[in-house]
């Protein structure tokens, strides 16, 4: 039979001084990635969640919300259209009037626009943050 004695030594804390250990660092590691994951999570909204593409289609969504002047993305119904055949292929439409945009997802025979609000107000800002959507998918694929 072994023994095994333990001692619990309680460390006094002294009045300023911040006890570390190691539910303390799972606590911090586990806020970094909350706040890293919630900051594109916060802006997906809307009654339609499913994004198409599976992983390189939430990717690009991902990539587009993280623009500091996007603030909600809202996924729309997945359509079909008629011609088969194709990768995931992303574009960032033209600004409305407010300076808001839309992303047209396409795999395959379905796609899927998302609509893209934004911080600024006018047709002209909207559409240079289309230019700079693009250029970023351009990247991306």
């Amino acid at each position: 039979m072994i023994n095994i004695k333990t001692t619990n030594k309680k460390k006094k804390k002294l009045p300023g001084e911040q006890v570390t250990g190691l539910t303390t660092m799972t606590e911090n590691k586990t806020n970094l990635q909350e706040k890293a994951q919630s900051s594109s999570k916060n802006k997906l909204g809307g009654v339609h969640t499913t994004i198409i593409g599976g992983r390189a289609g939430k990717k690009l969504v991902k990539l587009v919300s993280q623009h500091p002047e996007v603030k909600k993305v809202i996924p729309s119904v997945i359509s079909v259209k008629g011609v088969a055949g194709g990768s995931l292929t992303g574009k960032a439409l033209r600004a409305d009037a407010r300076g808001n945009l839309r992303l047209l997802l396409s795999e395959g025979r379905s796609f899927q626009e998302i609509r893209l609000i934004t911080t600024v107000g006018t047709a002209e800002e909207g559409d240079r943050i289309m230019d700079e959507l693009n250029e970023i998918l351009k990247t991306a694929f």
